[in-house]
């Protein structure tokens, strides 16, 4: 049985006022709507408004399970045009979804660094750094998508003025370094030591088997901040494995076509259909699951806060770990019989057949014993 936890509404009056927070009042002060993020199907479709403050136009998405954490915000700038400068007491990641053009980025001691970048770009901003972005088109506007922290630092600190206009140059996160935001091609296990990907769609992923099905993915911690991302890629008619981890993952689809399913403990899996620009947020510990029902590779990117990712004590996400260990995965083996139907169906209308008898294999001999 389903349980929404929905009371009567003469009940939630007496909570209404607590429902709203300095960040919520703050983005309507900003003449900007605030959706619901849990599924978006098109990025590149939402309603935008117009945003003084940036002299650009946007539109904040999120929702009540992850709007304490981060946040998202889709932002436009105008052929030819740029956005005003700003530097913010919070961190910010930003992907380009459609253009192309530059950004400065500068502190008060006068150290400054500009790169250019296009779509499918991936980049962070210094926390409290001054920065400009610029389009370098005079016909066609620039969209990115970002993510933030700014939730918690507006809840604490509820001043605009502190928050975008403190004097201070935090130098071990920024210091005019010239290579700063030149692509880089380090790795440490999964994560690329960088600050800058050029092209997130293409980029080349690490196998990561633990996720299952032949898996792609490599993780990123940009500008040394404590917001971070990762990409993931599933071949053509496979899934991954079922998992959940805390609030505020944002899921930005590249490439491919699929499908996800979303549900907390003890409920029914909701599906929500995707195309490259949709987004998902799963809710503080909603387990979610990805497939790929195309016939090429699908890619995704996930921006989130690194509260999200709940940790055993050698440091390991329990989102890569199984639930018969004390983790947040479940393993094929444990799954639902309607999850393999539902994905054999939906191949089937796209003329595919699954391709998961070896996945399902190499997980025996890694398989955990049951509790």
């Amino acid at each position: 049985m389903e349980k929404h936890a929905i009371v009567a509404d003469d009940f939630a009056k007496k909570f209404a006022k607590e429902k709203e927070t300095p960040y919520t009042r703050w983005v309507k002060q900003e003449g900007l709507d605030l959706i619901d993020g849990i599924y978006v199907p098109d990025l590149n479709a939402v309603k935008l408004k117009p945003w003084a403050r940036r002299n650009g136009h946007a539109v904040f998405i999120n929702h009540d399970a992850s709007r304490t954490s981060n946040d998202c915000y889709v932002c436009e700038i105008d052929a030819g045009g740029k956005l005003n400068p700003q530097r913010q007491l919070y961190e910010e990641m930003i992907m380009i979804l459609d253009g192309r053009g530059s950004t400065m980025v500068w502190n008060d001691a006068g150290q400054k660094s500009t790169f250019e970048w296009e779509s499918g770009a991936l980049f962070a901003i210094p926390v409290n750094a001054w920065h400009q972005h610029f389009n370098g088109s005079g016909k066609n506007k620039v969209r990115f998508v970002a993510v933030t922290n700014l939730p918690p630092i507006m809840n604490v600190f509820e001043e605009p003025e502190f928050i975008f206009n403190t004097p201070v140059d935090f130098a071990s996160r920024f210091s005019g370094e010239p290579d700063y935001f030149s692509p880089k091609d380090e790795l440490s296990g999964f994560l690329l030591e960088t600050n800058f990907v050029a092209d997130a769609v293409n980029l080349p992923l690490v196998e990561a088997k633990e996720r299952g099905a032949g898996s792609g993915h490599i993780r990123f911690n940009m500008a040394k901040s404590s917001l971070n991302s990762h990409i993931s890629q599933m071949p053509v008619s496979t899934y991954k494995k079922a998992h959940a981890h805390g609030p505020g993952a944002h899921v930005i689809i590249l490439s491919g076509e699929g499908y996800t399913l979303m549900w907390p403990e003890g409920e029914t899996p909701k599906r929500y259909d995707w195309t490259p620009g949709a987004l998902i947020t799963p809710p503080n510990m909603w387990y979610h699951q990805h497939f790929n029902t195309g016939n090429t590779p699908a890619r995704y990117l996930a921006f989130k806060y690194e509260g999200v990712a709940i940790r055993n004590s050698q440091g390991v996400p329990k989102a890569w770990i199984s639930r018969r260990i004390g983790g947040h995965q479940i393993d094929y083996a444990d799954e639902s019989p309607e999850v393999r139907t539902m994905f054999a169906d939906a191949l089937e209308d796209h003329g595919l057949k699954a391709k998961m008898t070896e996945a399902y294999e190499l997980e025996v001999d890694t398989l955990p014993p049951l509790p």
